[in-house]
């Protein structure tokens, strides 16, 4: 089992920026992690995926150029830097891992195998 716990959401106003955290329990290095998104009433969205090694990273496009999903080895973390926020970009953010690929994995958070309580981000205009 590996536990996820993510922070670093907060309240901010559009053009602003926020670090999220995802703090793993154990060695995270060798497993697909993304963050996932899910605004009231809407269905969970795929924000960004790094594949192990970090050798392949996905992002949907209304975050291209915003976003920068990253991870440290070292402290078993996953981070996503959103940079240029925008009232849209308000969800509840979570972290998933799995050992599969990110390319069978998709952009399902169902299929990940461990996922974090979330951690809120709102973004005011």
């Amino acid at each position: 089992q590996v536990q996820l716990v993510e922070s670093g959401g907060g309240s901010v106003q559009a053009g602003g920026s926020l670090r999220l955290s995802c703090a793993a329990s154990k060695y995270i290095y060798s497993m697909c992690m993304g963050w996932f998104r899910q605004a009231p009433g809407k269905e969970h969205e795929g924000v960004a995926t790094l594949d192990s090694g970090g050798r392949s990273t996905y992002y949907t496009d209304s975050v291209k150029g915003r976003f920068t999903i990253s991870r440290d080895g070292a402290k078993n973390t996953l981070y996503l830097q959103m940079n240029s926020l925008k009232p849209e970009d308000t969800a509840m953010y979570y972290c998933a891992a799995d050992l599969r690929t990110c390319t069978v994995l998709g952009g399902n958070i169902g299929r990940y195998n461990y996922r974090g309580q979330g951690t809120q981000v709102t973004v005011s205009s």
